[in-house]
């Protein structure tokens, strides 16, 4: 077993006294190959958690009256059933109909055509395999056959051809004279299950089970099969009418589309329906060539590149302007329009044999000649191939337009973003009236199966009664107070609560066009106001020209040489000016070589507009990274935070950090932040590590590999393990080992807490004993939600809610202990709450004590004067995850891939392996 203590001194109990030290560890063979975990005895049964019921509700701040975005449901026929039945559809010859769409419209046939068979019953379709009726269907297995002449014009649907009007092909008008266009299908309905609608009543009174999370999914299916007959995109619970009034134009050929979220949620208040605005990103619809052009930023058609275009276009779906017939692009042709040829059948034409001749044709000649339509610039240009692969069908580009609601799902560019945020930010009033008329326009009280459910639903927000939390008192530097006023703050005639000395730095200029004399001289006096004694650079080194083309890691590598060629010794810090103001290539090689090789604490900044402002929130920054603080809550001072002060307690900050959509191959970043000198809750260090692309669930935070070792994420992450962490607390806060753990947790949906509960804290608890039997910390779990639906709003105010505004009635769960607090005070648009979860709690706080905890770390962000939207230990572990996972971009990921990955349904994946941190600076807020 390990102790806490470094020096071999051994570790003290809460009285002071020495514990018995453990023996000392074997020593590990060079050779010795660690078991897998699966190699180890059987693990024992262990305890299933589930999370902690609410303990009461909060009393403490000023009482304040609220509206919310949750509408109250009535449901009057709980007596009923949900009989839920398997769908199989198939064509005629027993092939699967899996075009998504397809599905709805020969369902839809199916009701049409048997409506008496199915004793007049109205379905809810999830579009894919299930289907449910509000009572039973006339018998358990019933089989219809249908027949749809356009299937085709669905969305995504492959299966068809397309016609002549417009589209030459081998086979062309001959073939196309039948009505092959009438597809004949096969529906099998089979019983599946059965739901009591009861069971939504239970869920209500705290009782959730598998048959309440199934009648909610079938009232969810219903709004969803609502919106689609009202030729909606369906994206999850949201849902996008097809109206220009809706779209805004980011750039790029992309459109930001405005839409609904709508989705039944169990709340103390009863059912709700949350109703909010959503926003997803789609083609920008209209002529092919436009978009292109659009997309890749060019002048005219006869710029584009044509291999990206290809890419661009695969699987979107186009109509022709001559037949408005609608089919998906499947690539281009390889020639121009005017030289592609293919194989046109002349109908009154035969050969000896009494078969059609065939005339082979260009695309061109064939729309301009046989079709006398006049093409003015895609003679030139590739055609679009709506066809297969070995059966092409070619239609010049100025007569295809793309349809409009197709999603766009690669990654937004920063002007994008911006674009977007600016185009799609609503005041709280503006929300509420845009909310108001989306209720009316769905019409959910026409909704059939609603009815025959008996649900309808209030047309009025409903009221929540909230509390606002008075801010805390933060300490500043020469012992001064001071109360954050609407949750925000300045430095102005302050001095930082300990601020550092600057010695040995450099300034590194890559390219940056700035008087970088004035900018040092301003750093300097900006410092010496705040407290930071900064002393005149040690050199400044400027790229030189002849690089400036080079790749970005080659650039770095050539300004280390010279660094080291001038530099005496290793700087304390390094000042990096970069040329572009967001996503420099050079960022992630910049911060790889100072963090991982060489341990050198460095601060990028893009000086375009530099400010008194600017400089002290680098200054800012650069202070906490080096050690110091800028404020202190004044509790911490004190110290006086309830429960935590009394007994040593550390706070870890858990998130993943995710690729961007479009780069599944780019792996996940776990990162774990934790408190250190223990009574203070603002100092933190990180640690952080690679994962299967896409996977949650942090995977490995503890891996037994001996008796001595183990290999996961808290426990062997890349460039720290949990013993560190854990002996960093304990040499940072007195010698004391912290006897209860705290722990934040980012980004995981309410289907995972069982998971966080289970596998997470299971593996936290067995790396606590691996390194000491006989230490049994009290654990607290808690998950901060930002990806929820639900908004506050002032009653008759334009304003957004107030900073430190906590809800825990009315909207929460019924029987789950949660609430809502929204810490910062919202400027533009209108704020989110986040949304708190307690899975978990042995260190008894009450619900003020922990409320008021969460509120105090939200002012605890030493990079900004503003209270934040989320505790500070999750902001850091999301800043931590996506700086190292900067050191991944510029990679070629096979070079350093590893087989230490997670799985996947399809096995194992590969992940590389992070660098490891210098000592130096793994003890550092290096993320601030």
């Amino acid at each position: 077993m390990d102790s806490f203590e470094p020096d071999g001194t051994g570790a003290r109990d809460g009285n002071g006294a020495p514990d018995s030290l453990p023996p000392p560890p074997p020593v590990i063979p060079p050779d010795f190959v660690p078991t897998r975990v699966e190699e180890q005895e059987p693990a024992k049964k262990k305890v299933v958690r589930v999370p902690i019921s609410r303990r009461g509700l909060g009393s403490r701040g000023q009482r304040i009256s609220l509206l919310t975005n949750h509408f109250k449901v009535n449901v009057t026929n709980v007596e009923g059933h949900f009989y839920h039945y398997s769908v199989s559809v198939s064509y005629e010859d027993g092939r699967p109909v899996d075009g998504k769409g397809a599905g709805r419209k020969v369902i839809d046939r199916v009701q049409e055509t048997y409506n008496a068979e199915l004793d007049g019953k109205d379905f809810a379709y999830d579009g894919e395999k299930s289907l449910f009726t509000v009572g039973p269907l006339p018998r358990n297995k019933l089989e219809f056959t249908v027949v749809l002449e356009d299937i085709s014009s669905n969305r995504n649907n492959g299966n068809a051809s397309p016609d002549a009007h417009g589209s030459p092909n081998g086979n062309d008008r001959k073939r196309l004279r039948r009505p092959y266009r009438s597809k004949t299908f096969k529906v099998e309905i089979s019983f599946a299950a059965k739901i009591p609608i009861q069971a939504i009543a239970n869920a209500l009174r705290g009782q959730e089970s598998e048959n309440s999370q199934e009648a909610f999914r079938v009232l969810d299916i219903i709004l969803r099969q609502h919106a689609a007959k009202q030729g909606c995109l369906l994206v999850r619970q949201s849902f996008f009418h097809n109206d220009p009034k809706n779209f805004a134009d980011v750039g790029g050929g992309v459109l930001g589309c405005r839409g609904f979220h709508s989705s039944f949620r169990t709340t103390q208040g009863g059912l709700s329906l949350n109703i909010d605005v959503s926003t997803t990103m789609i083609i920008q619809p209209g002529p092919v060539v436009d978009f292109l052009i659009a997309n890749q930023n060019v002048r005219d058609p006869f710029s584009i590149d044509w291999a990206k275009a290809k890419r661009t276009l695969k699987n979107l779906r186009i109509k022709t302007i001559t037949s408005n017939q609608e089919y998906k692009i499947t690539g281009l042709s390889e020639k121009l329009c005017k030289e592609q040829m293919f194989s046109l059948k002349q109908k009154n034409v035969k050969d000896d044999d009494g078969e059609v001749q065939e005339l082979e044709i260009t695309v061109y000649d064939y729309f301009v000649n046989n079709r006398n339509i006049d093409l003015r610039y895609s003679g030139d240009l590739p055609c679009i191939n709506v066809g297969k692969p070995k059966r092409p069908t070619y239609i010049p580009l100025e007569l295809c337009e793309l349809v409009s609601l197709q999603r766009y799902t690669k990654a937004l560019t920063n002007l994008q973003r911006a674009s977007l945020v600016e185009k799609s930010r609503q005041k709280p009033q503006e929300r509420m009236s845009v909310l108001s008329n989306a209720l009316k326009l769905s019409k959910y009280d026409n909704e059939p199966m609603l009815r025959s459910c008996g649900i309808s639903i209030s047309t009025n927000f409903a009221q929540v009664e909230g509390r606002v939390l008075p801010a805390p008192r933060l300490k500043f530097g020469n012992g001064e107070d001071f109360s954050p006023r609407n949750g925000r703050w300045n430095f102005n005639n302050k001095k930082l609560v300990q601020p550092t000395k600057i010695e040995r730095w450099a300034v590194v200029n890559f390219s940056a066009r700035c008087d970088i004399r004035s900018l040092v001289r301003d750093l300097i006096k900006c410092g010496e106001m705040k407290g930071i004694l900064i002393d005149q650079p040690f050199d400044v080194f400027e790229e030189s020209p002849q690089f400036r083309r080079s790749s970005p890691v080659v650039r770095v590598e050539k300004m280390f040489d010279e660094i080291q060629s001038k530099l005496p010794g290793a700087p304390q810090f390094l000042l990096c000016l970069l040329p572009e103001r967001k996503n420099s290539d050079l960022y992630g090689p910049w911060k790889r070589k100072n963090l991982a090789d060489f341990g050198i604490v460095t601060q990028c900044m893009a000086p375009m507009r530099v400010n008194d402002q600017y400089l002290t929130n680098v200054l800012l920054k650069i202070n906490a990274k080096l050690g110091g603080l800028n404020s202190l809550l004044a509790v911490e001072h004190s110290p006086s935070i309830p429960i935590v002060s009394k007994v040593p307690t550390i706070i870890l900050g858990m998130d993943v950090s995710h690729g961007s959509p479009g780069h599944s191959d780019i792996p996940s970043i776990a990162a774990v932040v934790s408190s250190r000198h223990w009574p203070l809750i603002s100092r933190y260090r990180a640690a952080v590590r690679t994962q299967s692309p896409k996977v949650e669930m942090i995977d490995s935070l503890f891996k037994k590999v001996s008796d001595t070792e183990d290999e996961g994420i808290i426990s062997h992450i890349s460039f720290i393990n949990f013993r560190e962490l854990l002996l960093d607390f304990y040499t940072s806060s007195g010698k004391r080992k912290p006897e209860q753990i705290i722990i934040f947790r980012d980004g995981v949906s309410e289907s995972q807490f069982n998971q966080v509960l289970n596998v997470e804290l299971n593996q936290i608890i067995e790396a606590c004993k691996f390194l000491d039997e006989k230490w049994s910390p009290k654990f607290a779990v808690i998950v901060a939600q930002k990806n929820h639906h639900t908004k506050f709003f002032q009653s008759g105010s334009p304003d957004n809610v107030p900073p430190g505004t906590v809800v825990d009635n009315k909207v929460c769960h019924p029987r789950n202990y949660d609430f809502y607090l929204c810490a910062h005070a919202g400027m533009i648009g209108t704020s989110r709450p986040t949304h708190y979860h307690v899975l978990f709690d042995e260190i008894g706080f009450s619900s003020d004590e922990l409320q008021e905890l969460v509120h105090s770390l939200s002012y605890v962000y030493q990079r900004s004067t503003t209270a934040i939207s989320v505790v500070a230990p999750i902001c850091y572990a999301h800043l931590a995850a996506s700086q190292v996972g900067s050191f991944m971009k510029f990679e070629d990921l096979s070079e350093t891939s590893s087989s230490q990955g997670g799985m996947t349904s399809a096995g194992p994946v590969p992940v590389p392996q992070l660098p490891r941190l210098q000592e130096k600076v793994c003890n550092s807020m290096f993320f601030c």
